[in-house]
C-alpha cells in the first residue's frame, strides 16, 4: 500500500512538472488614460490578423462581438460620464459591438461575468448603454486589434479601436468643469491659501473660462503669497483676455524678470511672445 501511494505521488509530481506554459495566442493586455479627473482603465486581449480576412470574415457582419478575444472587454470608469451625448453612470462594463457594413453599434453591458462575447447568454436588457458610430478606413495597417485614446482635452476624448485596416472612434465626454467649479467653490469656502487662488485662477485661465473672475483669484494670490513669476504669468493672461493690454504687458514683465532671476528661461521666452503679441494688439485697438 505503502509503495502504490508512493508511486502514485511520484506520477502525480511528474505530471505537474511536464506541464508547458505556453504563451497566449491573443496576449493580455490593459490601458489605463486619465481624462480630466476621470480614470479609465481598459482590460482585452489583443488577437492578430495573422493574414486572415477580420471585419465581415472572423468578426462578422450582424453579430455580437467581444471587442477582442478571450474573455469580455471591461471598460472602467470612476465618475460618470457620457458616450456619444448619452449618460454612463461609474463603474464596470462588458465592452460589445454588434458590427454591420455601414454602421456599427458600441455597448456598454451591465453583466461582466460572460465569457467571450456570451452569445447565447447575451441579454441587451442588461444594457448600460448603447451607442452608434460609423466605422472608418484606416490609413495604416493595425496587425493586432488595438485600444487607445486621442484627442484628449480636460472635458473628453475619443477612445479609438483599430484592426486591420479599419478604425472606430467613439467619442467620451467628461464634465470636468463642474466638478472643479464646485471643488474651486468649496475650497475657497474653507481656509484658501495663496495656493488656492493661483490654482482656481490658473484652472479659470486655461480653459478660457470668467477671466474676470481668474483675475480677481490671482490678485489675491499676489497679496496673500507675494510676487512670483507664475502668479504674474496668470496675471497677464486674465488681463489680454479682457483686453486690458497695457496692464497685460505690465505683468508680463514682471514675470519675465522673476522669471529670469530663477533662471526660467522657458517663462522668459514665452513671456516675451505675450509681450510681443500683445503690443502688436494694443497698436491694433489704439487705431
Amino acid at each position: 500500500m505503502k509503495n502504490n501511494i508512493v508511486l502514485f505521488l511520484f506520477f502525480f509530481s511528474a505530471c505537474a512538472l511536464a506541464q508547458i506554459e505556453f504563451p497566449p495566442v491573443s496576449p493580455f493586455s490593459k490601458i489605463e488614460q486619465q481624462i480630466g479627473i476621470t480614470q479609465i482603465e481598459v482590460s482585452y486581449s489583443r488577437p492578430a490578423v495573422k493574414g486572415r480576412k477580420i471585419i465581415g470574415g472572423l468578426v462578422p457582419y450582424n453579430r455580437i462581438w467581444r471587442v477582442g478575444a478571450n474573455e469580455s472587454t471591461k471598460f472602467k470608469i470612476n465618475t460618470d460620464i457620457s458616450i456619444g451625448e448619452k449618460f454612463l453612470e461609474k463603474g464596470t462594463y462588458a465592452l460589445y459591438a454588434f458590427p454591420y457594413e455601414s454602421h456599427w453599434d458600441v455597448v456598454f453591458h451591465r453583466d461582466t461575468t460572460l465569457w467571450g462575447d456570451g452569445r447565447d447568454k447575451y441579454n441587451p436588457k442588461k444594457d448600460a448603454l448603447r451607442v452608434r458610430v460609423t466605422p472608418a478606413k484606416s490609413k495604416i495597417f493595425q496587425e493586432n486589434f488595438l485600444i487607445s485614446f486621442d484627442s484628449i482635452t480636460h472635458n473628453g476624448a475619443k477612445m479609438k479601436w483599430l484592426w486591420e485596416e479599419t478604425q472606430i472612434s467613439i467619442p467620451i465626454q467628461v464634465d470636468t468643469d463642474k466638478y472643479i467649479g464646485e471643488k474651486i467653490e468649496k475650497e475657497l469656502q474653507l481656509n484658501p491659501t495663496a495656493q488656492t487662488y493661483y490654482e482656481a485662477a490658473r484652472y479659470l485661465q486655461e480653459q478660457n473660462l470668467d477671466p474676470e473672475t481668474s483675475l480677481l483669484y490671482v490678485n489675491e494670490a499676489i497679496e496673500l503669497g507675494g510676487s512670483t513669476y507664475y502668479f504674474f504669468r496668470v496675471k497677464s493672461i486674465a488681463e489680454a483676455s479682457l483686453g486690458a493690454y497695457e496692464q497685460a504687458i505690465h505683468s508680463a514683465q514682471i514675470s519675465r524678470n522673476l522669471a529670469n532671476e530663477q533662471g526660467k528661461d522657458e517663462f522668459v521666452r514665452i513671456n516675451n511672445e505675450n509681450i510681443k503679441k500683445w503690443k502688436k494688439s494694443l497698436e491694433l485697438k489704439k487705431d
